[in-house]
């Protein structure tokens, strides 16, 4: 019997445990330990129990029963303080209360009769884009629901992060009905993402849900409406809306499953989503953690062009927040683990784009870095960190036009992205070269609203209120920012990089008394 529970694979036949395409190490007392919890975890499990099956009654200690819990769970990437998937109830015993769907060994799926187990998860988000069912009988809809699938599934496979079922597989089962479990199990895959279309009244309605096709549980729902003019712009407008929201809920499930594992079980692909995690993160204490975990993802992996990446923007931030202990040390770290990410991988369109963030920072080759973001968002044109960063990269070139139609790019793909202070920002600041002050305090406003402690939302609020000549506002905005960033200079914070474009921005920090 396989059991399935979280990304963990436990094969009672060949006595195995897997976390994703990992075998899992666990002595043969500790994989009977397992082996009983799981199988009657429909009750409460003495300790009498426990000796009885493992120890086949012999005397045994509590401090060796209590050693073998340890490593059980630890085994399945839980703790004894979070009992997450084990469960000590006080003076009666233990229980497994994890979520659980049991398969057979040998699956028959197949008209041949061969056997088909189940396939190891990747070791990355996964999904599956199911044919949307077609509600309204109209067979012009069952064109339009197949067609937006198949855009659905090409968008998605653009994020090179994501492992995405191509669309002969999916649509194996377009007219069926399907268990989202099974289809997860056949296909190998974590989330399934599965629809409807409804069209009524010169209107059309599609409905969709992402489901964990582990647990069953469902990550996100929504419902789009839209007017039935030209199909094939709908169909467009729809696949935006439907990647853009159900890509960051991607990720988010898998970062708070790798939250939830105990250190020493961490690969270097946790790492790097740990370090993403923090990469939202702009305090000194964040930036240092980010910067941790992405050298530590790339010590167990060399080869991880993304983590070195973010590895490498991460020493730029250390530069232009100030927190550099050694800013030439973390300058020339920047570059060096830019450009081997893009030895390594330089079609990978994060990767280009962060990598012409890291040089427009650190080096200033703007037709270089414009032509790597240009080329990063014609690779994958659904990416809000494609957008985003050429936005910031035409605003440092000193092509604020182009940059302001990135940034709202960007927020239309992305509109409650974690990240979108840094896009508020950036507009803010191409706001104020175009003299456009009273937009500049708008999305300087919303930069800070969304992360407080973000100093470039306060650069950008202090210019525009002194280019309006309203200084109280100026002068106490400024004041907030020296508290952001109690070592600021205007002359320091030039010499950081990437400012050189930024007149009217320098003049108005100058305007409200910042320090020269």
């Amino acid at each position: 019997m396989r059991y399935l529970f979280e990304e963990y694979v436990f094969d009672t036949d060949r006595r195995e445990l897997h976390r994703g395409t990992d075998a899992v190490s666990v002595t043969p007392q500790v994989f009977d330990l397992l082996d009983y919890l799981i199988r009657n975890r429909d009750r409460v499990v003495s300790k009498d129990d426990l000796i009885t099956a493992i120890w086949k009654g012999r005397i045994v200690s509590d401090s060796a029963l209590t050693t073998r819990l340890n490593a059980a769970r630890a085994a399945i990437g839980d703790t004894g303080e979070e009992q997450r998937l084990i469960k000590t109830l006080p003076r009666r015993g233990f229980r497994f209360v994890g979520q659980m769907r049991e398969t057979p060994e040998v699956a028959n799926p197949n008209p041949r009769g061969a056997s088909e187990s189940s396939l190891a998860l990747p070791d990355k988000p996964s999904i599956a884009v199911l044919p949307f069912e077609n509600m309204s009988g109209d067979p012009e809809q069952e064109y339009f629901a197949d067609g937006m699938v198949e855009e659905i599934i090409t968008a998605l496979s653009r994020f090179k992060s994501l492992f995405v079922i191509a669309r002969n597989s999916s649509f194996t089962f377009k007219g069926k009905a399907v268990d989202v479990k099974e289809v997860g199990r056949r296909l190998g895959v974590r989330y399934v993402l599965e629809g409807s279309v409804r069209k009524a009244s010169g209107k059309v309605r599609i409905a969709g849900q992402l489901i964990d096709a582990v647990t069953g549980a469902h990550i996100w729902a929504d419902r789009f409406e839209r007017d039935l003019t030209d199909i094939f712009d709908l169909q467009d407008e729809v696949t935006v809306a439907v990647v853009s929201a159900i890509q960051p809920k991607l990720f988010q499930a898998a970062t708070e499953m790798a939250t939830r594992r105990r250190p020493e079980n961490l690969t270097a692909y946790d790492f790097f989503i740990r370090a993403r995690q923090q990469y939202y993160l702009f305090t000194r204490e964040g930036v240092a953690e980010g910067l941790r975990l992405a050298h530590r993802a790339l010590e167990l992996d060399p080869r991880f062009g993304v983590a070195a990446v973010l590895a490498g923007i991460r020493h730029v931030h250390n530069v232009i927040f100030g927190y550099a202990i050694d800013p030439q040390f973390d300058r020339s770290e920047a570059v060096r683990l830019s450009r081997l990410a893009l030895s390594i991988d330089d079609s990978d369109p994060d990767t280009l784009a962060i990598a012409a963030i890291i040089s427009a920072f650190m080096v200033g080759d703007s037709e270089s870095e414009i032509e790597m973001t240009d080329r990063a968002v014609a690779l994958n044109p659904n990416s809000y960190i494609a957008w985003s960063c050429r936005g910031h990269v035409y605003r440092i070139a000193g092509v604020p036009e182009e940059a302001l139609r990135s940034f709202e790019r960007a927020m239309r793909l992305s509109p409650v992205d974690p990240q979108l202070h840094t896009t508020l920002a950036g507009m803010g600041m191409a706001f104020i070269e175009l003299s456009r002050f009273d937009e500049a305090i708008v999305a300087g406003k919303k930069a800070q609203r969304q992360s407080p402690s973000y100093s470039p939302a306060y650069r950008c609020l202090a210019s525009a209120f002194a280019h309006l000549g309203r200084d109280i506002e100026a002068h106490d905005t400024a004041a907030r920012l020296l508290e952001t960033d109690p070592a600021f200079t205007i002359s320091a914070w030039i010499a950081r990089g990437g400012q050189s474009n930024a007149k009217l921005l320098i003049e108005g920090l100058r305007k409200a008394g910042l320090p020269e």
